[in-house]
């Protein structure tokens, strides 16, 4: 692989030249838009269906007035599904997890690689895309057989899902380029981060692909009459639960490795950082059976393994709590802040890029808090298949991970562009009407799912008074959800003019560094030829430890084994056979 030094961050070199390196910058740059613009179109489509959803539990049924567009309420879900959780974050996340690192290390990436991870992932979401608007393929995201869609949707998942999986080499060939000119010394934290982060999905793909490859690609094209859906299921989770990882700590890598010096201040811990994904990596496999209590086939004393394994899930996003509120208290109170809560006060409110990413974090206590309760096989019953399952999620990768990633277009578009912003006070306004609008939603969601109003159901398709008779009881927190879903839809056209006014009508400006944070006690910079760390300023023996990466994706393997093959093996001896249903 063909990686060079950055010249951004390293300086110009004999052997590469100073044409080529500002070539090479370019085109890192160009690359990093390209997916910035991929995703964002993606959430752009999938967020403006996402209110007609909400409507739908108000009771207003929009779908009729779109035909021949959108036929029913599930092919507008299945396209708010695919385009918000797989499609948007996929592109944005490995986009960021190759760019990042290479800024940080002062090294540039296999440039060929990261175009093919896009070029697949391209091609499989117009595959996507064709399948779901033609209305062949209302599968949901979960895409759950005997639910037969087209072989376009199954095979565009499949690039989809093996695209996604290409920055980890490109990570890697870095990250040693980088050790080789640092011996012995700990890999920088936004890289550790992003590999870390890869590992885990690279492992954690292996479910849904083998789902795919093996069962629904030669399914669909009729190679094979019939599949198992409940290996299929657990095949799915497999992959399906860790997904919410890979869509979380993109966002933890900008809260640990960017908030803290946007803020003013300096992160408080870079072990405890390391210590996060490192048990996010590890605690993230074992457990996606927990979406699986309601289903028949393993016993009950795996589901309560499953309840204490899911619980230890809590204990990074406990870390994360403790180390992001105390580096932005020192921020805070760096800015002046006094008394109890003056340093919350204190924060670079103004700053687009800090509201929306703190906002971010604070919907991520209910989005935690709910998660429990999910995770929970006794109180799962109670919640399973209401919409306060997707109010849990919504107010993960529907706020925690879109408002960071937003949070981070609002300084990393004016660096790839040498825009600036076209209005921060519209990229403010976007960032509190998302919050609003989210906490509105979900909030009225997990009400309403207390309530027993089910999830994925065409519910204002009922005649009124049979609507009414069901979910009168929960009008009120069903109203809070279709409020919410309007004040989305401000946000989503708020935030997009900023992102496509800043693209395309930016004044031109100074490209903005990205903001890595300081560490305490840490090393101003890590790239390739900066100054090394001074003598007596090494790194801590935790993160020495946790720099072996490939012993924790071993113990990680043999977590995920000891959880599934007791799980899967009773499945493919007594293995149900069913055809394909097409049902819309």
């Amino acid at each position: 692989m063909n990686i060079q030094v950055a010249t951004q961050a390293a300086g110009p070199r004999a052997d590469t030249g100073r044409d080529a390196g500002i070539g090479r910058d370019a085109a890192m740059r160009r690359m990093m838009l390209a997916f910035l613009v991929a995703g964002f179109g993606a959430l752009l489509v999938g967020a403006t269906i996402g209110p007609l959803q909400a409507l739908n539990y108000a009771g207003i049924n929009a779908y009729p007035s779109l035909r021949p567009l959108l036929q029913t309420y599930y092919q507008g879900l299945t396209i708010h599904g695919v385009l918000n959780g797989y499609v948007f974050t996929f592109f944005v996340t490995c986009g960021l997890l190759v760019y990042l690192p290479a800024r940080e290390l002062g090294v540039a990436p296999g440039l060929a690689l990261w175009r093919a991870c896009f070029g697949l992932m391209a091609a499989g979401t117009a595959c996507l895309l064709y399948a779901m608007f033609d209305n062949s393929s209302s599968v949901l995201w979960t895409f759950y057989p005997p639910l037969k869609g087209s072989p376009f949707f199954y095979f565009g998942m499949t690039l989809l899902t093996i695209g996604s999986t290409m920055p980890l080499p490109i990570l890697l060939a870095m990250r040693a380029t980088w050790k080789r000119a640092r011996p012995g010394q700990v890999t920088p934290l936004v890289t550790y981060m992003s590999l870390v982060t890869m590992l885990m999905w690279v492992m954690a793909g292996v479910g849904a692909l083998a789902e795919l490859v093996l069962q629904l690609d030669p399914w669909s094209i009729g190679l094979i009459a019939a599949v198992d859906p409940i290996i299929d299921r657990t095949l799915f989770w497999l992959t399906g639960h860790p997904i919410v990882y890979f869509w979380l700590m993109p966002a933890y890598i900008s809260w640990y490795g960017l908030l803290s010096r946007q803020a003013g201040g300096k992160l408080v811990s870079d072990p405890m950082a390391r210590l996060t994904f490192a048990l996010l990596m590890v605690f993230a496999l074992p457990v996606g059976t927990h979406h699986q209590f309601a289903d028949p086939g393993f016993s009950q004393v795996w589901r309560g393994i499953l309840v204490v394994l899911t619980m230890s899930v809590a204990m990074p996003s406990l870390i994360t709590a403790f180390t992001l509120g105390l580096s932005l208290e020192y921020a805070g109170r760096l800015r002046g802040g006094t008394g109890l809560f003056g340093w919350f006060r204190a924060l670079p409110w103004g700053d687009p890029s800090v509201a929306a990413q703190v906002l971010a974090a604070v919907t991520f206590i209910l989005g935690g808090a709910t998660g429990i309760v999910s995770g929970s096989w006794q109180l799962d019953a109670i919640v399973h298949n209401t919409i306060f399952v997707p109010g849990h999620f919504h107010v993960t990768v529907g706020s925690v991970t879109a408002m960071t990633f937003m949070a981070i277009t609002f300084w990393m578009v004016p660096h790839l562009t040498g825009r600036r912003l076209v209005s921060r006070r519209l990229a403010l306004a976007a960032a509190w009407l998302w919050f609003a609008g989210m906490m509105l939603f979900a909030v009225g969601m997990q009400w309403a799912g207390l309530y027993g109003v089910p999830r994925r159901a065409w519910v204002s398709a009922l005649p009124h008074g049979t609507y009414h008779a069901l979910y009168g009881a929960a009008s009120v927190p069903l109203a809070l959800v279709a409020a919410g879903g309007v004040v989305l839809w401000l946000a989503t056209y708020a935030f997009f003019a900023v992102f496509f006014g800043t693209i395309l009508f930016g004044r031109r400006a100074a490209p903005p560094p990205v903001p890595f944070a300081q560490a305490i006690g840490g090393p101003a910079g890590h790239a390739i030829d900066a100054p090394p760390s001074p003598a007596g300023a090494g790194p801590s023996p935790l993160a020495r430890a946790l720099e072996h990466v490939w012993i924790l994706a071993g113990v990680t393997l043999v977590a995920a084994a000891a959880a599934y093959v007791p799980i899967l093996w009773p499945f493919l001896h007594h293995v149900t056979r069913a055809p394909g249903w097409v049902l819309w």
